[in-house]
């Protein structure tokens, strides 16, 4: 989708109405995943693919349908050995495809959204698929602002919570709703296609405790790299697969990377001649959240030689050391429970006290959407 986007804008801002096709989920071996996405505009251009070949004859037909019905598909390919002239995937998996007519007037805040992502900045946009909705319907949430509408307030409501905390993670999926944003109920099935890249998790110290964390880290969505100067350690058959290994003194591998506002840092190293340069490094750069392992002694002794190198007060105020939630933990993975709990609780500004000990809304952000202009 990222990649047509240039040519949809296009022909959006000429007035050209097109059809679009997303994959919106998949099972077995599909050859795309959620997002994939193909449009055909005017003069029977066609961009994009949704399988690599097997159905975009029929998805071009569909696309044009749309066009001209106005009205959005929700439609499935699948494997068919039965008929050798059938319309299938020759992988043997099944995609589910939203075709839908995007116009000014069918999607006012596409230009928007196109602007957004060609800027690099982040943006979900939630499309209803399914249910006593308008199918083709179309929401689109930026982490501080909304445009266009769902059908109804509690709708909006409730997806635009979920929109941003899918594109916190740079996440593509389906969520399920009741007609009003009920949480408790399927009858509306939504598509939240998020425009951002995953955030990155830094783990630093290649140790047990850092294959629990990378292995949590993974599990919430994060991009996860291993880091340690010790090649004894930093293998991968140690970490889960998907985790990035690399052997290299952290604050060295740090000082030559990019770290933005939604990165996690997490040192583990539990050592002064790895933690103290590193810290040094994380805690002048951008970050959403730098922990760093050890006893309150430990903590103590550091803060101390962190202060001694130059760092000043605001600085060392972004350090959670000891890290993680006072959860009693005492294994790796309880201990990568409490690390992942503190971790959430600052991006979503969470107290960590028990919900039983707390009153008011659950999820205070989950207001009203603003609209747009």
């Amino acid at each position: 989708m990222r990649d047509i986007l240039p040519t949809l804008g296009r022909w959006y801002a000429a007035g050209e109405p097109f059809g679009l096709a997303t994959v919106v989920s998949v099972s077995r071996s599909a050859p795309r995943d959620p997002g994939a996405a193909m449009a055909v505009g005017p003069r029977d251009e066609a961009v994009g693919s949704v399988s690599g070949g097997c159905v975009e004859g029929a998805v071009f037909e569909l696309a044009q349908e749309v066009v001209a019905s106005g009205e959005a598909r929700l439609e499935t390919f699948g494997y068919s050995d039965e008929d050798a002239y059938a319309v299938g995937l020759t992988c043997g998996g099944e995609i589910t495809l939203l075709v839908r007519p995007v116009t000014a007037a069918l999607d006012p805040s596409f230009a928007a959204v196109a602007e957004t992502v060609a800027a690099g900045r982040p943006v979900t946009v939630a499309t209803v698929t399914d249910g006593p909705a308008t199918r083709g319907a179309t929401l689109a949430v930026w982490p501080d602002d909304v445009a266009g509408t769902l059908g109804t307030t509690g709708l909006d409501v409730a997806v635009t919570a979920d929109a941003r905390g899918e594109l916190a993670l740079g996440a593509t999926g389906s969520r399920h709703y009741g007609p009003h944003g009920e949480r408790r109920e399927d009858a509306v099935t939504v598509f939240l296609h998020s425009f951002a890249p995953p955030p990155r998790m830094l783990v630093f110290g290649a140790i047990d405790y850092a294959a629990a964390v990378a292995r949590i880290g993974a599990f919430l969505g994060y991009r996860v790299t291993v880091c340690d100067a010790r090649p004894v350690f930093a293998t991968p058959k140690r970490f889960p697969e998907g985790v990035d290994v690399v052997v290299d003194w952290p604050h060295r591998y740090l000082n030559g990377m990019d770290t933005d506002e939604r990165t996690v840092i997490c040192v583990l190293t539990h050592d002064p001649k790895f933690d103290v340069p590193l810290l040094e490094e994380a805690l002048r750069r951008p970050a959403a959240y730098i922990g760093a392992m050890g006893s309150r002694r430990t903590h103590e002794d550091r803060r101390r030689r962190l202060t001694e190198a130059g760092l000043t007060a605001p600085e060392l105020s972004r350090l959670r050391s000891p890290i993680g939630l006072d959860l009693g933990a005492r294994t790796p993975e309880e201990v990568a429970v409490s690390v992942a709990a503190e971790i959430v609780a600052l991006r979503w500004g969470g107290s960590g006290v028990a919900l039983t000990a707390t009153g008011g809304a659950i999820h205070p952000s989950a207001r009203a959407p603003r609209t747009r202009r």
